[in-house]
């Protein structure tokens, strides 16, 4: 369909559409914060629809590429990720919302760019049940192990945990309910037919949605959001080398050495966005760190979409 090929240019478009809305607009665009969490709920359920769970054997058994990834997004980038963090530690908000973004491995448009650079799309979305799984598990060990006292203290839990439950738990339940019921039930295939055509227009409206909410906020905190923007150039530069060199390591083929490159270096920010948002007062800063990471990031990846492919060959 011309939509998928068009995705990322797309992508960008509902950025910038979002981010003129949102300065040229401030008082319109504030109201439009009621429709992130809809958005998002219906973004996350066609994620997962995407993520194809029943396939976490065959995920399994390919225990190479498996261990790699895991590997890649659970010990090696947690090492980079707290060597980076270290720039903001003096500044919680910042801690939080750099932590919550790069601890955790991207698992739906992560496959778009590694399509475009001739990686092993299949392998990866083969692997992404199991990404997703253990990113929610140390999720919150890694928070507490790298924030500091402060940070962790002020993070009040419950509605970041009803946040959790709410955003992330019930839209990956619903999806593998749903794919469950697809095979004995016609309307429950319909379903995911249908979903899986909006998630491109899906996607757009959340950018859109997200970037006009909250890029009035990005604007005037930009004098400390500028300190982050080093740290997510210097994680797009490091990342896909240090992908490259454990595919090596595990002797993977050219294909799945980009599609490494590419799980280790794309990030889940829609989905810990929503996390960021249940943060209290004074970490609120949090989320716009998280929507910085995302306009760095698909800028970043439009450019490793041709770095990759001379890199790893």
């Amino acid at each position: 369909m011309w939509i998928e090929r068009w995705q990322v240019p797309l992508y960008l478009g509902a950025l910038g559409l979002g981010a003129l809305i949102g300065l040229v607009l401030p008082d319109d665009a504030a109201g439009i914060d009621v429709a992130i969490t809809p958005s998002l709920m219906l973004l996350l359920y066609a994620t997962f629809l995407a993520v194809p769970f029943a396939r976490i054997r065959e995920s399994v058994r390919d225990v190479r590429f498996l261990g790699a990834a895991l590997i890649l997004n659970f010990i090696v980038v947690p090492v980079v990720v707290f060597g980076l963090s270290r720039f903001v530690s003096s500044d919680d908000a910042l801690l939080v919302g750099v932590l919550l973004v790069l601890l955790t491995p991207c698992i739906d448009y992560v496959m778009v760019f590694t399509r475009i650079a001739d990686g092993d799309a299949a392998r990866l979305l083969a692997a992404s049940p199991v990404l997703m799984l253990v990113q929610i598990l140390l999720l919150p060990v890694f928070l507490v192990a790298f924030a500091d006292d402060a940070a962790v203290a002020a993070i009040d839990w419950t509605p970041f945990a009803e946040a959790f439950v709410l955003l992330i738990v019930t839209p990956l339940g619903l999806s593998i309910a749903t794919q469950v019921m697809a095979a004995r039930l016609r309307a429950a295939e319909r379903l995911m037919t249908v979903m899986e055509a909006l998630m491109v227009p899906l996607m757009m409206v959340t950018l859109f949605v997200v970037t006009a909410s909250q890029i009035g906020e990005v604007v005037d905190a930009a004098d400390r959001l500028v300190t982050v923007i080093p740290i997510y150039v210097a994680f797009l530069v490091v990342m896909p080398v240090l992908g490259s060199m454990v595919g090596r390591i595990g002797r993977q083929a050219i294909p799945a050495r980009r599609a490494l490159a590419f799980s280790g270096t794309t990030r889940n920010s829609l989905v810990v966005l929503p996390l960021a948002l249940a943060l209290p007062a004074s970490l609120s800063l949090a989320a716009a760190v998280v929507v910085t990471q995302t306009l760095v990031e698909l800028v970043g990846m439009v450019a490793l979409t041709r770095i990759v492919p001379r890199l790893i060959r």
